[in-house]
């Protein structure tokens, strides 16, 4: 048996690296920079500047432009948390109260219809402080995907559970603690790591749109400006951040989720 134990994570540590996800995005990022590499001997450099210009440019955002990344973020985590908060409730509020799901469904299916581009010049009608609009579009886009979810995850739940739950006669706080939270976990940090990137683009254009000092503000300036460096440095930015976000949910999910036995397929 101690032996079994012992080969099981080597043999895992093996299928990882034969599968090579541990090196898909180290390769992914050596062949896009191979990409623009070439491209730059080819284009104009206000087309498309070297790795090395991007690379000397975004040195210079992080030191001399350290407000507006703080900005970006601070908008992005406020509003993503936000989200999170809400859209749960709200995905508890349809699963555990009946008369009121096919109202708050309609009423969330309806924001997932509207297009963001009419939530930016809403918001711009609505609110005159550029951070009400940025937090305000952030959290019409977002709730929906955290409410949704937490909804269909509860209703996935199987029956049997809540029949030998519901056996206890419990109250609805002990449902919801012992019974609902455990299983809706899982969803929260899967939508999370889902809206990330999405939350990430959406900021960028309310930013772009509305505010004087952020990402967005930034990458509209050197458009304006005619500095592709710039826009390029701001993005490869924005990607490490996003990546860095998943990556830190991810360990957070195995660290909250280590009980649960993953499945492999051979």
């Amino acid at each position: 048996m101690t032996v079994t134990s012992n080969a099981e994570p080597a043999r895992r540590r093996r299928l990882a690296l034969l599968s090579g996800e541990r090196w898909a995005t180290p390769i992914t990022v050596l062949g896009l920079v191979a990409v623009v590499q070439i491209a730059s001997m080819i284009a104009p450099p206000y087309i498309m500047p070297s790795p090395l210009t991007i690379l000397e440019t975004l040195y210079g955002v992080l030191t001399t432009e350290t407000l507006d990344v703080v900005a970006t973020l601070v908008r992005l985590l406020i509003a993503l948390a936000c989200s999170l908060v809400i859209g749960t409730l709200l995905g508890v509020i349809m699963a555990m109260v009946s008369p009121v799901r096919p109202y708050l469904r309609a009423l969330i299916v309806i924001d997932t219809g509207i297009p963001a581009v009419s939530w930016i010049l809403v918001a711009v009608f609505w609110f005159k402080n550029p951070e009400h609009r940025i937090f305000f579009i952030l959290l019409v886009i977002l709730v929906p995907f955290y409410a949704l979810n937490i909804l269909d995850g509860i209703r996935a739940m199987p029956k049997d559970w809540v029949e030998m739950y519901e056996s206890f006669r419990p109250s609805r706080w002990q449902v919801f603690r012992y019974l609902i939270y455990p299983h809706i976990v899982p969803y929260i940090l899967m939508t999370t790591k889902s809206v990330f990137g999405y939350a990430t683009r959406m900021i960028i254009f309310a930013e772009l749109i509305g505010a004087a000092v952020g990402a967005g503000a930034r990458m509209g300036m050197a458009q304006a400006t005619f500095h592709m460096d710039a826009v390029l440095a701001w993005t490869v930015l924005l990607v490490a951040f996003t990546l860095v976000a998943q990556y830190s949910v991810e360990l957070l999910e195995r660290r909250m989720l280590k009980w649960r036995p993953e499945a492999e397929l051979r």
